[in-house]
């Protein structure tokens, strides 16, 4: 086991993951900008070093910075956590070259599974589903009008590496084709550095499942069953629940299985997220691979008893995985409703500032995953998600229950939040019903002006 572990991020994940360490006696080392030197979670990691200025570009995305700052704490190990350098194959790589222990797959793994066109190749041998499409990057217009006419309109451009709706267009004609094209490879290019995009069918009602999944370097690979993330706006999730409603248990069996087959035969190791577009007969497709710990994470752990964070350490350092896949079972059932710091009424325009009030909800079933005490000053800086509450109970119903009761609870004083959204949906009859697709929250934002 490691004996110092440094953490390559901020806020929420990175107190989630010194909890983690502490629990397993391992020190912890978190790494802050200047933007977040009074971060109130510093305090309880054993060591702490500032790495830059608040641009993350100096900051938590400088890998020679980061990897200082663990030699000279001598870190033997480095967790990214998700977003920033999560996913970056490079960084995993100097890891390497540096001889510390990057939690999470090989660079070679991450890279496979992390290019959506590789993705797709590695899917299509484990007999994995996947969009009809093309089956390479599209270089040129033509080559991209014969894919669609084969297929069928509406078809969608998406760039190969990155996510996050950037790169993505979504064509119902040739025309809109032709543009789309141009304009997916400039988003990609700039916001990736990677200007390759391929086509797929569209699907204009799907919904969004993901399965948890988990391997080690010893070529054990399991599942920790899905979720739904399909409530979610221009791409980004604002809730999510585990396990997916009215999913039909023989669909249920297939696609967790196959996104088990899938980091099993990419030989990965750690904790990963396999993503499916489901249709309204419930085939489902693979969308990506996200090859790290997700920010949803808690849900799976609310209703398997895995405690995700931990086992990826625990692989990391060469263990086996203390499961097998008998011994996950699903009990209950879990919501996840990502609090950001925004205001949902005017076009969810961020909300810095100082938090002079906060008293998070508790009761039976209520988990909070925070970074954020009273004082705490919200930077505009980086992503607005300051809190997730995270709610258990025996079943859905009793769960859309108890989350409305404790979004009741939860104040967050002055600044803008979207626990009032959150506080309407528990109380929508589509969301209520389980019918809900990933355009829904924006056909219900349209609606409602």
């Amino acid at each position: 086991m490691f004996s110092r572990v440094l953490i390559a991020n901020r806020g929420e994940i990175a107190l989630r993951i010194i909890r983690a360490c502490r629990d397993l006696g391992i020190e912890s080392v978190a790494v802050y900008s200047e933007a977040d030197a009074d971060a109130p979670y510093l305090k309880h990691a054993d060591r702490s070093v500032c790495i830059g200025p608040a641009p993350a570009s100096e900051s938590y995305l400088n890998i020679p910075r980061i990897i200082s700052a663990a030699e000279v704490t001598n870190a033997d190990a480095i967790h990214p956590g998700y977003g920033f350098l999560a996913e970056n194959a490079h960084f995993a790589e100097v890891c390497r070259d540096c001889r510390i222990e990057f939690i999470g797959p090989s660079p070679e793994a991450m890279g496979a599974l992390g290019d959506k066109i590789s993705c797709k190749k590695l899917a299509r041998q484990a007999k994995v589903p996947t969009f009809p499409g093309s089956e390479d990057a599209i270089e040129e217009e033509a080559k991209a009008i014969e894919v669609a006419k084969k297929i069928g309109y509406p078809v969608i451009v998406k760039a190969s590496a990155g996510g996050g709706g950037r790169g993505m267009r979504v064509a119902h004609n040739e025309a809109a084709l032709r543009a789309g094209l141009k304009q997916a490879r400039q988003e990609a290019q700039a916001a990736f550095g990677n200007g390759a995009v391929y086509i797929e069918k569209f699907l204009e009602k799907a919904r969004h499942v993901e399965v948890q999944v988990i391997g080690d370097k010893h070529g054990n690979a399991i599942h920790l069953y899905e979720r739904d993330c399909s409530t979610q706006r221009r791409h980004q999730k604002l809730i999510e629940e585990a396990p997916a409603p009215g999913v039909d248990p023989k669909k249920r069996d297939e696609v967790c299985k196959s996104a088990a087959r899938l980091i099993k035969n990419a030989e990965y190791s750690g904790a990963a997220t396999v993503e499916f577009l489901m249709d309204e007969k419930q085939n489902f497709y693979l969308l990506e691979v996200n090859t790290r710990v997700q920010v949803e994470h808690p849900v799976t752990e609310m209703i398997t008893g895995v405690d995700i964070v931990k086992t990826g350490i625990r692989v990391a350092a060469g263990e086996p995985l203390p499961y097998r896949q008998r011994d996950i079972k699903i009990d209950g059932h879990a919501i996840e409703c990502r609090i950001n710091a925004e205001n949902w009424e005017k076009g969810f325009t961020p909300s810095a500032g100082r938090i002079e009030r906060f008293e998070p909800p508790g009761g039976p079933g209520v988990r909070m995953d925070t970074h954020v005490i009273t004082g705490y000053r919200v930077p505009p800086t980086y992503d607005s998600m300051i809190a997730k509450l995270i709610v258990h109970a025996p079943d859905r119903k009793q769960c859309i229950a108890r989350t409305s009761r404790a979004l009741r609870e939860f104040l967050i004083e002055p600044i803008h939040t979207t626990i009032g959204l959150h506080r309407e949906l528990m109380q929508n009859p589509a969301f209520m019903e389980g019918g809900v697709d990933i355009h829904f929250l924006e056909r219900l934002l349209k609606k409602n002006g």
